[in-house]
This record gives structure tokens, C-alpha cells and sequence, in this order.
């Protein structure tokens, strides 16, 4: 939601999307910054959270002079994560955690706000799995396609070049366990594309998807929930092997497959994901 239109804020956070993102980077004009923390910082503070989704906010990069602004203008209580796009060194997260903690302190914050880390260069893409690491307030890792992309020529269509993307970024999230999310796809009427999108970014594993319009807000979060054949097998694992644990063996079988502690830690994931546990 870019930051200028403060008469769509209402709608945003009402639109069924489990959080919002409020942005200071692509979507604003340069002669517009100023304007835009002033809407988002006086809307910020009269917003209650209970019952809304998280709330995040795009910054401009670390690199820009907006930056400090940009934080300062937005950290309270009321927000959940910062996104910083296309970060790409360690240095860029510590400096935002360092201002964080400055911030926080000063305004008695007691939640840590937390840095959602979007990926949108090659050497970004290298070194995703340090950046994921560097720092506990960041808790996921998101891809920029567009900027990935467009500048090298790569076609946006080229299914396999997303893919290899994509798995280059899960595990890279993996390994400092957390979540990984999908880019924002742009034509927002192709509802078929999005859906194909949004299939392939969920069978490598990814956690959700950015949308650019509320029409996809329902798409996605049916493509990302956890399908009822999906939950039994969850169900099904776990009986199995709670079953097999009492009779004193370490590996059952559910449906004719051997089921060990991979197979376990999937079903529960799957469970929680759907409100079980």
C-alpha cells in the first residue's frame, strides 16, 4: 500500500490479508517521501492492532538518506516488521538493528521489531543465507523478482529460472529457520498466472506471497493453507508413529512409506499452519 494514499489505509487493513505493508520505497515519488511518513507516521498511531493484521512497513534502502528518517517516522509498538528491500551486505541489517535498538529503547518499546529481508540482487541472492542470519529480528527472507530479473534480461515466464530462484532462497532461509516468501506478481487481472505463481512458490516450501491488490489477497490464501487431504496425512503420521513409539520401535509406516523424524517434523508444520497442534 503505497504511503500517499492514506484514503485507501482503512481498506488495506481491512481486506483479509494477514498483514499489511505500508510502502516508503518504489511507491512513492522522490518529492514525496516527506508527505509519506507524515500519512503513514499519523495514521500509525491511532491504529488499534487488536483484531487487524500485522503491520510492516517498506523503507527505502539502506543506502538512502531516507532511511533514518523513514524509521524514525514509523517504529512504535503498533508495527510488527520493517521490510528493507534489496539488501545485499551484513552491514545494511546491522545498521537498521542498531537504529531499531536506539529507537526502541528511547520510546520504551518492548517488542523487538522485527526485519523482513527481500532479496533483489544477484549478490543478494549469494549471500542470502548470512544475511538470514545475521541478525534475530530477521525473521523471513523475500524475493523481488522484478529487480532481479529485468536487468539481466531474464524472462519473467522462465519457470525454471524462478524455480531455481526459489530453491536458492528456501534453503538459503532454511538454514537460519526462517520463513521464505514469494515476489509480488504484477498483473494483478491474470488470476491464472498468479495461481501457477503462487503453486510453484508453495512446492519449494515458501510460507506466503506478497499481493499487489486485494483480488489476490483470497487466491493466496487458499493456495497456502494446508488442504484437507493434507491434514489427515499430518493426522495420519503422527497416530502412526505415536502408535509405534508404545510398542517401542523408533520408525513406523503410514500408507505403505517408512515414517521417521523428517516425515514427523513436516506433519506437524503442516498441522500448525492449519490452527491444529
Amino acid at each position: 500500500m503505497p504511503s500517499v494514499r492514506p484514503d485507501l489505509f482503512l481498506k488495506a487493513t481491512s481486506s483479509g490479508a494477514d498483514a499489511v505493508c505500508f510502502d516508503l520505497e518504489e511507491g512513492v515519488p522522490t518529492d514525496r517521501k516527506a508527505e509519506a511518513r507524515e500519512n503513514l507516521s499519523a495514521s500509525l498511531r491511532t491504529f488499534n492492532s487488536a483484531g487487524h493484521p500485522a503491520l510492516l512497513v517498506r523503507v527505502n534502502r539502506a543506502a538512502s538518506d531516507n532511511l533514518q528518517l523513514d524509521i524514525e517516522a514509523v517504529a512504535g509498538s503498533h508495527l510488527a516488521a520493517i521490510a528493507l528491500p534489496k539488501v545485499e551486505t551484513i552491514e545494511e541489517i546491522t545498521l537498521v538493528d542498531e537504529l531499531l535498538t536506539k529507537i526502541e529503547r528511547e520510546r520504551g518499546l518492548i517488542d523487538p521489531i522485527a526485519l523482513l529481508v527481500t532479496i533483489e540482487s544477484p549478490r543478494g541472492l549469494r549471500c542470502a543465507a548470512e544475511l538470514a542470519q545475521s541478525s534475530p529480528r530477521v525473521i523471513g527472507l523475500q524475493l523481488g523478482f522484478a529487480d532481479l530479473f529485468e536487468p539481466l534480461g531474464i524472462s519473467s515466464t522462465d519457470a525454471l529460472a524462478r524455480n531455481n530462484v526459489r530453491l536458492m532462497l528456501r534453503l538459503a532461509a532454511a538454514e537460519a529457520n526462517v520463513d521464505c516468501y514469494e515476489s509480488a506478481y504484477p498483473l494483478f487481472r491474470d488470476e491464472p498466472g498468479f495461481l501457477a505463481q503462487l503453486e510453484d512458490a508453495r512446492s519449494l516450501g515458501f510460507a506466503g506471497a506478497s499481493c499487489i491488490h486485494p483480488s489476490q489477497i483470497g487466491p493466496a490464501n487458499r493456495v497456502f493453507a494446508p488442504t484437507v487431504e493434507e491434514i489427515q496425512y499430518a493426522k495420519g503420521v503422527l497416530n502412526a508413529a505415536e502408535e509405534t513409539s508404545r510398542q517401542g520401535s523408533a520408525i513406523a509406516q503410514y500408507n505403505g512409506k517408512m515414517i521417521d523424524a523428517p516425515f514427523l517434523l513436516r506433519a506437524r508444520s503442516i498441522l500448525a499452519a492449519s490452527g491444529l497442534h
